[in-house]
């Protein structure tokens, strides 16, 4: 294939797609480009049919740290495991391609995105989904496209929105909502926000499915030029007998599923679909159609549980479809922890916990993005046994960061500054039972874990999962779903946000069809079932514990002029590790002179406080200090007035009286009260002893020394004078005394 491009301008920014001259084995391969950054997508599509009863779609995010100019960190000097951004990257294609393949295609579908080149200005995540979208097609898979995907800022001065906003126009808006879909529906939203109105969220999604048009267009205008052909795909079809013998136990498979409990409900319709299997087959027939028959009995499970919404506006548990599950919250339930809370919604259960640090804490960053560190860690964990199953414990999966983030964008726009509150903050949620929306319990626990630690969060936030069940033309949104309703209804609609507003966003969809229009009923249904659960939340606790736990550290922050910096931390870090080690505290230095203090015990903050404060100190004429005596010359003792200042104590000062030599009256070690009687030009500083002793007696043991020695010599040698040459010995040799030449 020659090579082929398209290129284009949208909203004020330049695109391009390309293909023909790069990995041209791969089925699809496209070029990728916006600005200066480009990014290779490729799409494979494998020969075999897999046994599987789901659609086997892998997408991989490839961050390659030479499209920033950077080497990677660590010792082996290469990328190694997805970072927390590749991999919510990689999620964010997945979703709006996913539901674009047919019922029945279960051959292997791999999807690579590599960045070749970040420009610093355009993020690569948006133009990857539409690139996979054009791969897929100039490879001429059964796939529904165009599909396109944008991002939504809002200019907070202007409030005019922006398509696909540069990093620094991104800091300026008070909404980030990425969408995708086709230019008939939205298959995939996601968002933060600053407290927005669902209007005003609405108006963002509306720009948004306009501009996903627009760049659908641009992808069939570059198709047009590829002319692909497409590939001859089998779409798996089953016998029609099986489906027949399976939708025979409607009646029965209804009734296993009107059931409150969860595991209770699991096990009589998992009884069901083993007596259809072993009654309704032949042992022939099961081996020949195994996954048949179990994708026939899931399809006849997922239409019973939704006709039965749709016909009687009864769930399975005996919900209606706005009503909340039980709610079980308990603040605090942790001891010695700096905060914690329990927050249980049916039979969800989420046990988050908070730890507050110093700010260096905070996790440091090493990928293609510009941020080099957050101060906020939201991390979110899933057993195994929260959901009664057997399976290993590893690192966090695809779908436990992807949770762990949107409940980190939920909380992200309440929290304080550094200025008012100087923490890093890590709050971890421990899902300890799971029945649908533990990624909203886990925003609610969490809000819970920071008011109990005493986190001065501008408002909590509650958080609501909203599903969509769609037979014909009747449709019903749903509020706070369980598992079974995720997995077998047509949308999962998480909604965040305080009673202010919208906080974030996320939205799967795996039918067709949804519009805008559907997406504000959910908006104003989650509205009122966020404020129901939030009432309950500020029952339990109304505002946060006006004092922190005993046992997280109190950071107490000082500024000091930028260059005493180096005053306090010391060649080599002596002055501040010995401060650390004096007083127990935890000393942290910025550039600016920002000093951050940190101690379990106030006295321990204090005292590095009191420190760091006498160590840039400059003494001023009249000040009167206890200083130590740090060294001691023939004409006077320099005396240590703060870590970092010495004053001069010159001889003359140190008693009433003559003073001969220094050591007659001060040792090194010896602490003297001091007042500053002189601050000169260059910085040296002059002392005055307050309190003077009297000055001892015969202090001047040289001169009786050389006198007793004269008299000696006199006796000895014939009455020589000391500089007569001659004699034995050398004593008559010595310099006259310094002192005795004044007298």
């Amino acid at each position: 294939m020659e090579k082929i491009v398209e290129s284009f301008e949208l909203y004020g920014k330049q695109y391009r797609l390309e293909t023909g001259e790069l990995a041209k084995q791969a089925t699809g391969a496209v070029l990728v480009t916006q600005g200066d950054t480009t990014c290779l997508v490729t799409s494979v599509v494998s020969k075999e049919e897999k046994d599987y009863d789901f659609f086997p779609l892998t997408v991989d995010f490839m961050e390659k740290m030479y499209a920033v100019g950077r080497i990677p960190g660590g010792y082996l000097k290469r990328e190694a495991r997805p970072s927390e951004k590749g991999t919510l990257t990689a999620r964010m294609i997945d979703r709006p391609i996913r539901p674009g393949f047919p019922d029945g295609f279960k051959q292997e579908v791999h999807v690579v995105a590599t960045t070749f080149v970040v420009d610093g200005e355009n993020p690569p995540d948006c133009i990857c989904v539409n690139g996979a979208s054009a791969a897929l097609l100039v490879g001429g898979a059964p796939f529904d496209g165009p599909v396109a995907c944008v991002r939504v800022a809002r200019n907070t001065e202007t409030g005019d929105f922006i398509i696909n906003p540069t990093y620094d126009e991104q800091k300026t808006s008070d909404v980030e909502l990425t969408i995708a879909g086709t230019k008939d529906y939205i298959s995939m939203v996601e968002a933060g926000a600053q407290e927005i109105s669902e209007e005003d969220m609405l108006a963002a999604m509306n720009f948004g499915q306009t501009a996903i048009a627009k760049f659908c267009e641009a992808q069939e205008r570059f198709l047009a030029k590829v002319n692909p052909t497409p590939l001859e795909f089998k779409i798996h079809q089953p016998d029609p007998s099986i489906a027949e013998r399976v939708n025979a136990h409607y009646d029965e498979m209804a009734a296993a599923l009107k059931d409150a409990d969860k595991l209770s409900r699991i096990g009589k319709i998992e009884d069901l679909k083993a007596s259809i299997k072993t009654q309704d087959f032949s042992d022939e027939e099961q081996a020949a159609w195994s996954s048949d028959i179990a994708a026939a009995c899931k399809a006849l499970e997922k239409h019973a549980m939704r006709m039965m919404i749709i016909e009687t506006g009864e769930r399975v548990d005996g919900r209606s479809v706005t009503e909340i599950r039980p709610l079980y919250i308990i603040p605090g339930y942790l001891p010695r922890v700096h905060g914690s809370g329990l927050f249980q919604r049916g039979q969800t259960q989420a046990l988050s916990v908070c730890t507050l640090g110093m700010l260096r804490e905070g996790q440091r960053l090493d990928t293609i993005d510009p941020a080099e560190g957050k101060r906020y860690m939201h991390q979110y964990n899933f057993p195994p046994y929260c959901t009664g199953e057997v399976g290993r414990m590893g690192s966090p999966k695809r779908r436990e960061v992807g949770h762990g983030a949107l409940a980190e964008r939920a909380l992200k726009p309440v929290l304080p500054d550094e200025d008012e509150f100087p923490y890093s903050i890590r709050v971890v949620s421990e899902i300890l039972e799971s029945n649908g929306s533990s990624s909203m319990a886990s925003t609610c626990g969490s809000t819970l874990a920071l008011m109990d630690a005493g986190v001065p969060i501008k408002r909590p936030v509650s958080g609501i999962a909203m599903g969509l069940i769609s037979e014909g033309d009747k449709s019903v949104i749903l509020s706070d779903i369980q598992g079974l309703e995720d997995f077998l209804g047509d949308m999962d609609f998480k909604v965040t946000g305080t009673e202010n507003g919208i906080t974030a966003l996320q939205m799967d969809n795996k039918a067709k069809g949804l519009s805008v229009e559907t997406l504000a009923r959910a908006l104003a249904q989650a509205k009122e079932g966020r404020a129901f659960i939030l009432h309950a939340m500020m029952d339990a606790i109304s505002e946060p514990r006006a004092e922190l736990s005993p046992y997280a550290p109190r950071i107490e922050t000082i500024h000091i002029p930028v260059d005493k910096i180096r005053d306090v931390i010391g060649s080599g870090g002596k002055v501040i590790r010995g401060l650390q080690e004096e007083t127990g505290a935890t000393i942290e230095v910025e550039e600016d002179g920002t000093i951050h203090i940190a101690a379990t015990e106030g006295e321990a903050g204090d005292a590095a406080r009191t420190a760091i404060l006498g160590i840039v100190k400059e003494p001023e004429v009249g000040e009167v200090y206890d200083g130590k005596v740090v060294g001691i010359k023939d004409f006077g003792a320099f005396v240590r007035l703060t870590p970092s200042k010495d004053g001069l104590l010159h001889i003359s000062r140190m008693a009433n009286g003559r003073v001969a030599r220094v050591e007659d009256v001060l040792s090194m070690g010896d602490t003297v009260k001091v007042e500053v009687i002189e601050v000169a030009d260059n910085g040296k500083i002059s002392l005055d002893r307050v309190d003077k002793p009297d000055a001892p007696e015969s202090t001047d043991h040289r001169r009786d020394d050389r006198n007793d020695r004269n008299h000696s010599n006199h006796s000895n040698h014939g009455g020589r004078h000391p500089g007569d040459r001659g004699g034995h010995g050398n004593d008559h040799r010595r310099p006259r005394n310094r002192d005795h030449n004044k007298h």
